[in-house]
């Protein structure tokens, strides 16, 4: 009987070998776990990006992952970011950006995902822009690749716009990608052109999204055999544990990539050719993610993990979606509706506000930093390009925000006015703050209105740095000014600071800003410790007064 034993497994070890199945062994991830994944990173979504914003972190890739996770988020939540969107669109009169085009197919994404037609935003209609086939291409690979995905998320027909030298079809963009497969078989950003290295290697997240692009068009000999030869050449990259290398190190986004182009061509993601050692790209992918938090980056957490946790819930949902019969990604035909918003979101702020509180427009739309953008992607990068495009504040320099550098209490003091839309003007009250100093009606109006007191009676500290129990302190009450309720008595405060393991360190003067602050996600909660003493930097502040302002419609 053993012999027999024996025998039989040798000729199934055998007739795998040769039929070419693969003798790894892998442990799938179960749909209990991807399921787990997906509600738990779309609740930390939900509430990281609470106010979601025009923009590539805290803005679009958060909303296609929420609307496609089937995860529930109420109606307002995507109505306020359409009114976002059309104030956005309007401010700069339809014309989102002179050269990345790329800009238009994130939005058209993102709006068609919530079952809002891209064609007629506050009067405008996104799509002319992509029927410029010269402009589209500038940017390199990433302008037809998301050009094809953009018009194929709603099956929109090719735009005509009249004023493009070269009026585009969705046929030149599928060449214009063709023609610029590298050697190996992959793509890379500027692969193909001019621009490119001598000795250019395919970039994984390129060819993701190439592979992406061309999905719908596998009846295409040529695409398929350009795709074949894609997939392959992704295959011989993926590194021994599962993964991919950008940049000269493994990270999240790069996995993602690869996963949506598979899930996009209906390829199972436990294809023999995408796993080693007995890793899939989903189990590597699940050795980014973190309970609570999202995803990494990189396993050292260097890099944007916001930027990381927002393409990684996209990831895993793609994947969910996959596994659950469903339309991949970016085929969204069953789209949610939100419908019309009841009311006019965020044009009045809150019904108890301060009359003299006003709603600041975005005057200098795309306004962003050299320290925060791109390698330097920042987490607090969202609240800083948004206050900035108000002008409610500035940076160090006209390219540098300096996100982790100090504050001072004169630049807490004019950041807050400026966010509430007060004409700054008084007169003088602290000895150290001249009629001179270009603060002084930013001070003396804080002063006013019950914002900021000084260390003493006459004496304010103008250059001196401020701690977080300070900003909370007077973060709150610009809150109370806007309309927003300020009642949290002795058991809440108690309640909501007992949670962290230094709150007996926080002085008693803070102690209910702290948990007001706490209470309204104004200030993250999911740290272990409050830091009450801690210097807070720029990009924290930053942060506290855009989520203020978010719960406060003054957005």
């Amino acid at each position: 009987m053993k012999n027999i034993r024996k025998v039989s497994i040798f000729l199934l070890v055998a007739i795998l070998l040769v039929t070419g199945i693969s003798t790894e062994s892998f442990a799938e991830v179960s749909d209990t776990k991807l399921n787990e994944v997906v509600e738990d990173t779309a609740k930390f979504m939900h509430k990281e990006v609470s106010h979601p914003q025009v923009g590539s972190i805290g803005g679009e890739w958060a909303i296609i992952g929420l609307a496609r996770s089937g995860y529930k988020v109420p109606d307002e939540y995507y109505q306020k970011y359409y009114a976002t969107v059309e104030e956005y669109v309007k401010s700069l009169d339809g014309n989102l950006h002179d050269k990345k085009y790329t800009e238009y197919s994130r939005l058209i994404v993102a709006l068609t995902a919530i079952g809002k037609d891209p064609r007629d935003v506050a009067g405008y209609n996104l799509l002319t822009a992509l029927g410029d086939y010269d402009k589209t291409i500038w940017q390199g690979m990433n302008g037809p690749i998301w050009a094809l995905i953009a018009l194929d998320s709603g099956d929109y027909p090719m735009p005509e716009n009249p004023k493009a030298e070269t009026q585009a079809t969705r046929e030149m963009y599928i060449n214009r990608i063709l023609e610029s497969q590298l050697s190996d078989g992959g793509w890379s950003l500027f692969g193909g052109t001019a621009s490119a290295d001598k000795d250019e290697k395919s970039d994984p997240d390129i060819t993701g999204m190439a592979l992406q692009a061309l999905a719908k068009y596998q009846d295409m000999p040529n695409v398929k055999k350009a795709t074949e030869e894609a997939l392959q050449c992704m295959s011989e990259q993926q590194t021994e544990n599962g993964g991919f290398l950008s940049w000269g190190a493994e990270n999240s986004e790069s996995l993602v990539q690869i996963i949506v182009a598979l899930t996009e061509l209906g390829i199972p993601l436990n294809d023999e050719r995408f796993v080693k050692n007995g890793n899939t790209l989903l189990d590597n992918l699940l050795t980014y993610y973190r309970e609570g938090e999202g995803f990494l980056h990189t396993k050292d957490g260097t890099g944007s993990n916001q930027m990381a946790s927002e393409q990684g819930f996209y990831g895993i949902v793609a994947a969910k979606r996959a596994r659950d019969g469903k339309n991949s990604l970016y085929r969204m035909g069953d789209a949610i509706g939100i419908g019309q918003a009841p009311i006019k979101t965020n044009t009045k702020g809150l019904e108890n506000k301060h009359k003299d509180i006003n709603i600041m427009p975005i005057v200098k739309p795309e306004t962003t930093f050299e320290d925060i953008t791109g390698v330097n992607a920042h987490r607090y990068q969202t609240a800083i390009e948004s206050l900035a495009s108000r002008m409610i504040i500035n940076g160090k320099t006209e390219n540098r925000f300096e996100p982790d550098s100090n504050m001072t209490r004169a630049e807490f003091a004019t950041i807050v006015v400026r966010a509430l839309g007060i004409d700054p003007k008084g007169e003088e009250v602290f000895k150290d703050v001249k009629n001179s100093d270009w603060f002084f009606n930013y001070v003396a109006t804080a002063n006013r209105y019950g914002i900021v007191s000084g260390v003493s009676q006459d004496e304010f500290r103008p250059n001196t740095t401020i701690t977080k129990q300070e900003a909370a302190t007077m973060i709150a009450r610009a809150a109370k000014l806007a309309g927003m309720e300020f009642e949290v008595n002795v058991g809440t405060t108690r309640d909501i600071l007992s949670q962290f393991e230094d709150y007996v360190t926080v002085d008693s003067w803070a102690m209910a800003s702290l948990a007001f602050c706490y209470s309204e996600d104004i200030l993250d909660d999911s740290h272990m410790s409050i830091e009450p003493k801690k210097i807070i930097t720029r990009g924290e502040i930053a942060q506290m007064i855009f989520n203020m302002l978010g719960k406060a419609k003054l957005l």
